[in-house]
């Protein structure tokens, strides 16, 4: 089938058994600017502030995601801390600043040379970015420890796992409205 340019928001569908074969984004430019700039918003408490309170006879203990993976490094299990660090807090942290970068170089116009071949290994990369990203993972840890630990102690999440539930919403509607096919699109090509 050939791929034609589709008005906003329509789908093409196959014409044999009516699956979607694609689609045009469902947010404008304005949109992912704005999906970008909540998350990098909530991507701060979210790493800095408390995740879980334990409380065990008596002894009360708080943790932050950041100090997990260090935690986690600083008892031999270095792969598994840097893991941790790696897709909770690097990795979600370059997302967000790759698409507000190209969301930024677009919105200004920003044609020079310099700024199209940043643009370029932005989109390169993002794949990369974008499989580094776990934050559901450790959502769901969240929870199951909690569930866990909850036989033999009192465990209260933070407003650093509401934070976190809210980076993980913001990012995961990022990526929904990100279409690396539609950014591609966007290159300027010097004539």
């Amino acid at each position: 089938m050939r791929k034609r340019a589709l008005p906003s928001n329509v789908r093409a569908l196959c014409p044999r058994c009516d699956t979607a074969l694609y689609d045009t984004p469902y947010c404008s430019l304005n949109g992912l600017l704005a999906l970008c700039i909540t998350a990098l918003i909530v991507f701060f408490p979210a790493n800095l502030l408390p995740v879980l309170e334990i409380n065990f006879l008596g002894s009360v203990r708080t943790t932050t995601v950041y100090q997990t993976a260090v935690e986690v490094w600083g008892q031999g299990y270095w792969v598994v801390g840097l893991a941790v660090l790696a897709s909770a807090v690097i990795a979600p942290a370059l997302l967000i600043l790759s698409i507000l970068m190209q969301v930024l170089i677009i919105k200004l116009n920003l044609r020079s040379l310099f700024w199209q071949s940043v643009y370029r290994r932005l989109l390169k990369n993002h794949g990369l970015l974008s499989q580094m990203t776990m934050l559901e993972i450790y959502v769901i840890s969240f929870l199951v420890s909690a569930f866990q630990l909850s036989d033999f102690s009192d465990v209260y999440f933070g407003m650093g796992t509401l934070s976190f539930t809210l980076l993980f919403l913001a990012i995961l509607f990022l990526q929904r409205e990100y279409n690396l096919e539609h950014m591609w699109s966007y290159v300027h090509v010097e004539k």
